[in-house]
């Protein structure tokens, strides 16, 4: 055989492999391509997509911790409003109470007074009375009497 029928016949043996494979081969093989390129670009595009969520997640947590945040320094505001107010509160009824004890104690000393001078008083009374007896006994004068029991109703 001569290098020209060869070459011919390894070319047309060539160009039927090409056009075998072009037909029957390549299809399935460029439809896997397709599919995986397919699914690849699907998947970067989801990736993206979650990036994109995963950013707004982000951003909306970071938003609602500022929120909570900002509410637990209000609340905290309160409690302490709330506490300088009972404190306050509390001092007020205390000194309600203290005025109204001393009140109650003054009330008390001015009574506790009145019965000491009442108990000066009989005792005075008594004394006087006595005073009287031992005078009577001495003597009866009238007019010195007289001036005794008048100088007498002067200091009770």
């Amino acid at each position: 055989m001569s290098i020209n029928a060869t070459f011919f016949a390894q070319l047309t043996v060539f160009f039927l492999l090409v056009v075998f494979t072009m037909k029957f081969v390549w299809p399935p093989i460029a439809k896997a391509l397709d599919e995986r390129a397919q699914k690849i670009s699907d998947g970067l595009a989801d990736a993206d997509k979650a990036k994109i969520e995963l950013h707004s997640a982000n951003k909306r947590v970071e938003d609602v911790l500022l929120k909570t945040r900002n509410e637990s320094v209000v609340r905290l505001a309160d409690a302490e409003r709330r506490a300088h107010s009972m404190v306050e509160e509390a001092k007020v009824k205390a000194a309600e109470e203290g005025v109204k004890i001393v009140a109650a104690a003054k009330v008390e000393a001015e009574q506790q007074t009145l019965k000491a001078r009442e108990q000066l008083r009989e005792q005075v009374a008594a004394l006087a009375v006595k005073g009287a007896e031992q005078i009577l006994r001495r003597e009866v004068n009238a007019s010195v009497h007289a001036d005794l029991l008048s100088r007498l109703k002067t200091e009770l």
